[in-house]
């Protein structure tokens, strides 16, 4: 990356970052005139001391709802390719999948969570299926979009040659679709931090949600505040990843 583009790339986060330094001043600044107590709305140095304080307690929570954010969304970009793919190629299945796909996102996943640990107990099946069915929708519909997006008249090129279904598919259907799929990772990585929140609510010993609870029911807001900050952090880094990924695989698209 060249010079120029790294400090453009500062100028178009300045605004950004300037607003959440005022914003933390400003809360700093409220809480102390106020006088605040901590457990009702810590400050950002409360917060900042929280981090500093339970810094081994969230290392000994974070890496299960890594696993479980990262298992989950890898089994739902397995499971959302397939799906958007055979709707793709099989007419009849995209008429009688596509709207049970958008009928499913009717259903609060807080209310289906219980049933899940109901079927599947308490282990970690039950919060890998949930973040799947958190992840796979975005999945499946962006690529499923891509798909169809396809240049026609690229198509008929294909076609006219003689081209197998298997080229018209990897020559013209396929990049755009992967240009749509890494927009739905990006939506689906942040789904997936989420998705692990709620399934550790619902009966786990391990994770960010479990430190996120009991911190609450302890009335430490401080501590609280600071899990929501790394569960922030875990999102935004998710989504870079798939950013660069992105990049990487197609750079033509850094200057679109």
């Amino acid at each position: 990356m060249t010079a120029a583009a790294i400090e453009s790339r500062i100028r178009a986060a300045a605004p950004a970052a300037g607003l959440v330094v005022f914003i933390l001043a400003f809360w700093q600044f409220f809480v102390t005139w106020r006088e605040v107590p901590r457990w009702l709305l810590p400050s950002p140095l409360d917060i900042a001391a929280a981090f500093v304080d339970s810094a081994d307690l969230m290392g000994y929570h974070i890496p299960v709802t890594l696993l479980v954010m990262a298992a989950g969304f890898t089994i739902s970009l397995l499971l959302g390719t397939t799906v958007a793919t055979v709707c793709h190629l099989f007419g009849p299945v995209r008429r009688a999948v596509y709207p049970l796909l958008v009928t499913s996102q009717s259903v609060p996943f807080i209310i289906i969570a219980p049933l899940l640990v109901i079927w599947f107990g308490f282990g970690l099946a039950p919060k890998l299926v949930l973040v799947t069915l958190v992840c796979a929708f975005p999945i499946t519909v962006t690529f499923l979009e891509g798909l169809r997006s396809a240049d026609h008249e690229a198509l008929d090129l294909l076609r006219s040659m003689g081209a197998s279904r298997w080229d018209q598919f990897r020559l013209v259907q396929l990049p755009p679709a992967l240009a749509a799929l890494a927009a739905g990772a990006k939506i689906a990585a942040t789904y997936a931090v989420i998705g692990a929140l709620i399934a550790e609510w619902l009966g786990a010993s391990r994770g960010l949600g479990v430190f996120l609870i009991r911190s609450m029911n302890s009335f430490r807001a401080d501590r609280a505040l600071a899990a929501i900050v790394i569960v922030i952090l875990i999102a935004l880094t998710a989504w870079a990843t798939i950013e660069l990924l992105t990049r990487w695989a197609m750079p033509w698209r850094a200057h679109l």
